[in-house]
């Protein structure tokens, strides 16, 4: 009888055994994913560009003639003001030049005084030659002599004033040349750069070949950041927009500006590093509403530009936004080529109804740090799917979700 008892029981547990695994195979299986609600909050869209400080005003001091640098009268960080003297270079050859043109005009002068006199004479002359030719007591020949004679004395005339002209353009030029060997300052401003000694040569540049940067001078009160933003990014900076600015040698120290130059062409690369496939980058300027007398040309900085804000935008983090094909009902399947990306693809989020996922297409707007605004699709308070990747990635329209709580949330669940 017991062993009766036995053989039943195993029997039904057996079968129990068996609906159980059925059951379980059969139950459908659940997607793990995070999930978030739709709320509203202040959105910053921000573009993000790296350069370095320099000054709206910076005049780089080179020569116009070559000289010999015989004096400097300031040093690397001295504050000089427009007009004051900087450097002279040796002017003893355009000196010389100076003299000669002064003597040469001086004694064409005295050959003028000679000519006007011979001029007006046989002016004197002719006339009286042609009264008596006129009476028939004088040849034709004789008055043709004294034709000549005064002609020429007029061409002496003519010729030792052009003289006179080119020899006071000479020393126009010589003494041009001569107040280029002293160096005043144009602007006022700080000696950033003092790139010279006294005894050396001053070069002055060709086509192909740069001169010598004597000095370079800037106005340190009005200071830029120059950063060099992204294609896909600059079409957002506008004039007038605010600016953070972080420089690397303060690295506590926040700098506020504004927009006040955006790029209309992109940056040229040099041959050797400039790619066909690379992005393209966009000069931007930052002007610093309050810059700190410690800033220096050259430093570098980063600049994150506010291009849009929102203020209590209905947003979701970037990570629940998803990309999928398009449906296409009733109809074939386009051949390829046919349809943009942007026609075929559709972009939206996971919800969730019922516990399953439901793809909700949304349009967006500003893009914040982690969140990126939705214009419309969704509601406030309304779940969403937000992560892992792997678990959007495999996502289907009905699929049963399973929330998964982080083990923080879990210990006080508990």
């Amino acid at each position: 009888m017991k062993k009766k008892i036995i053989i039943v029981a195993a029997v039904i547990l057996i079968i129990a055994l068996i609906v159980i695994l059925n059951l379980a195979s059969n139950r459908e299986k659940s997607v793990k994913v995070t999930i978030e609600k739709v709320k509203k909050t202040d959105l910053t869209s921000v573009i993000s560009a790296t350069g370095e400080i320099k000054p709206k005003k910076n005049v780089n001091i080179s020569a116009l003639i070559p000289g010999r640098i015989v004096k400097i009268g300031v040093e690397e960080g001295d504050e000089v003001k427009a007009g004051d003297f900087l450097l002279k270079l040796d002017s003893t050859q355009y000196e010389a030049n100076a003299e000669r043109d002064r003597a040469f005009i001086q004694s064409s002068q005295a050959e003028l005084i000679k000519a006007d006199t011979t001029l007006k004479k046989n002016k004197v002359f002719y006339e009286r030659q042609k009264s008596l030719f006129d009476n028939g007591l004088i040849s034709k020949e004789q008055l043709e002599q004294a034709k000549m004679q005064y002609d020429l004395s007029e061409a002496t005339n003519r010729s030792v004033n052009f003289q006179i002209q080119q020899a006071q353009a000479s020393l126009k030029s010589t003494l041009d040349n001569l107040s280029k060997t002293v160096f005043s300052s144009p602007i006022d401003g700080v000696i950033t750069s003092l790139r010279v000694e006294e005894g050396e040569m001053a070069i002055i540049g060709t086509m192909n070949n740069p001169g010598t940067v004597l000095m370079t001078i800037a106005d340190l009160s009005v200071m830029e950041v120059e950063v060099e933003v992204d294609e896909t990014d600059v079409v957002g900076v506008q004039l007038g927009q605010t600016a953070n600015v972080r420089v690397d040698a303060f690295p506590s120290q926040l700098f506020s500006g504004k927009v006040t130059e955006v790029g209309s062409s992109a940056l040229q690369r040099t041959a050797a590093t400039a790619t066909t496939t690379e992005s393209k980058d966009f000069k931007v300027v930052v002007t610093l509403d309050n810059p700190s007398k410690l800033l220096k040309p050259g430093l570098s900085a980063s600049a994150d530009i506010i291009s849009a804000e929102r203020k209590q935008a209905l947003a979701v983090p970037i990570s629940a936004l998803v990309l999928r094909e398009k449906k296409s009902e009733g109809a074939a399947a386009p051949a390829e080529g046919a349809k943009s990306r942007s026609d075929a693809e559709e972009e939206g989020v996971y919800a969730v109804a019922s516990g399953r996922a439901q793809f909700a297409p949304v349009k967006k707007g500003i893009m914040g740090e982690l969140m990126i605004e939705i214009v419309s699709g969704l509601a406030e308070g309304q779940d969403v799917v937000v992560g892992p990747y792997d678990a959007l990635r495999q996502l289907k329209d009905g699929v049963l979700i399973k929330a998964d709580v982080p083990k923080k949330d879990e210990a006080k669940t508990k």
